[in-house]
């Protein structure tokens, strides 16, 4: 092993049954009745089946100091089976997993936090775990009380913190306490937009102190600016490891036909936020009328999905999202911001929304469509993120020979550039809203 390891991780496997659980027996009568049917098993009698899922399966990879890894891969993929056997809090059933260092680790909200003590005494309670010493604790009490902003609920006991107040006390203390590596899962979802942007700063200044980041998250563009490198788990196995950008491109269009420009959403892999299957189809339209999937910039189009749900939605809302091939979301829009066109008090199950955009403002590259479904204006009914894959081809928007492309950014924006000279400048500058003067001689 090279000295600047801090994580390898050999053949690592987990292994855990579903179907039949095994319970502890607290009582007499738990035994006799496990005993009893037991006997009635061997007996011939009809057993429910157990089944093995493999959530790992010979994950292999090695962390250095100083890095900042991200792991990332759709629901169940095994990420935070990886977090909790790196962290020590379940055993691997094959391969191996080596620490070297003092670890903390943010796996769950209230994770390590005992929920009759208070904030304060959680706080030594964590340290003394780290190995640290009473007065280190006392140096850094300060610190993490001014980071998670909660000082006046430190000498409260925890069991009444909400959620974002959990999250705020247990990124402070992971993070100042001085681990050598920090262990973060998507937890960090949990707090306000105001405070995850406070995490990321201090998850940069914890690797430029030569300390060492596992990040997970579902956040594409946060992966991409923290993490110097990022494995992608699929079912269980490593599928691919390298550098941001390549292995997030690589998931985002995973499982999205770069050529169809109608995708049946029954089996998405990118369903989420879903109570229901509601949203059945997707489609694309270019100023035609024509199905299809390639659009030229400054075009029109129009994006349509069937929905179907198994009772009505009240005051429905349809939203439609657009991203970019890393992931960074371009633009939202939903009936409740735009309600033209659209009756926001009817109680639908069934039927087609559609988004019409006159003038595609985006530039050259390949984006990805999300869609959603929700019920009077808060509660989630479905929700595919990138359901369906646009490519938007170039064109001499400008008219001017020249075509703008990725390089120059996102969108394109139809101005005009004007210059003035002599009287015309005094004239320019001294007008507001661009209004300009003949002057007559």
């Amino acid at each position: 092993m090279m000295s600047d390891i801090v994580i390898e991780v050999e053949n690592l496997s987990k292994q855990y049954t579903i179907g039949t659980a095994k319970t502890r027996h607290d009582t007499l009568r738990d035994q006799l009745m496990d005993g009893l049917t037991s006997l009635f098993r061997r007996n011939g009698q009809a057993a429910q089946t157990s089944n093995t899922i493999w959530a790992l399966k010979d994950v292999s990879f090695e962390v250095k100091q100083g890095e900042v890894l991200g792991i990332i891969g759709r629901n169940g993929a095994g990420k935070s089976t990886l977090l909790k056997i790196l962290s020590r809090i379940t055993e691997p059933t094959t391969g191996r997993a080596k620490v070297y260092g003092r670890l903390a680790s943010l796996l769950e909200v209230g994770t390590g936090f005992h929920p009759e003590l208070t904030g304060r005494e959680n706080i030594y309670l964590n340290g003394a775990i780290l190995g640290m010493k009473k007065a280190e604790m006392d140096r850094k009490m300060d610190e993490i009380i001014d980071f998670a902003e909660i000082e006046k609920f430190m000498d409260t006991p925890v069991k009444r913190y909400s959620s974002g107040m959990y999250v705020r006390l247990a990124f402070a203390v992971a993070a100042h306490l001085e681990p050598e590596i920090l262990i973060v899962d998507e937890v960090l979802a949990v707090g306000d937009a105001e405070f995850q942007k406070k995490c990321i700063g201090k998850i940069g200044s914890v690797a430029k102190e030569g300390r060492t980041v596992v990040l997970v998250s579902h956040n594409m563009p946060s992966v991409q600016t923290m993490c110097h490198r990022v494995l992608l788990l699929q079912n269980g196995k490593l599928k691919m490891s390298g550098d941001s950008n390549t292995v997030i491109s690589s998931y985002l269009s995973d499982g999205i036909s770069a050529d169809s420009a109608e995708i049946d959403l029954s089996n998405h892999p990118g369903r989420s936020h879903s109570r229901e299957p509601a949203l059945r189809k997707v489609w694309i339209l270019n100023r035609d009328g024509v199905k299809s999937n390639s659009v030229m910039m400054g075009n029109s189009l129009t994006v349509c999905f069937e929905f179907n749900c198994d009772r009505p939605i009240k005051t429905p809302g349809f939203g439609f999202g657009i991203e970019d091939e890393h992931g960074k979301r371009i633009f939202s829009l939903n009936n409740y911001m735009a309600p033209t066109g659209v009756n926001t008090f009817l109680s639908l199950n069934a039927g087609v929304a559609s988004l019409y955009i006159d003038n595609l403002p985006l530039l050259p590259g390949a984006y990805f469509l999300t869609l959603s479904l929700v019920e009077d204006q808060r509660e989630w009914v479905d929700c595919v993120e990138r359901a369906l894959a646009i490519h938007v081809e170039p064109a001499d928007v400008y008219g001017s020979g020249k075509i703008p492309d990725q390089t120059q950014g996102v969108v394109y924006v139809p101005g005009q550039i004007r210059v003035f000279t002599g009287h015309d400048m005094n004239a320019m500058c001294a007008t507001p809203n661009h209004v300009t003067h003949s002057v007559e001689k």
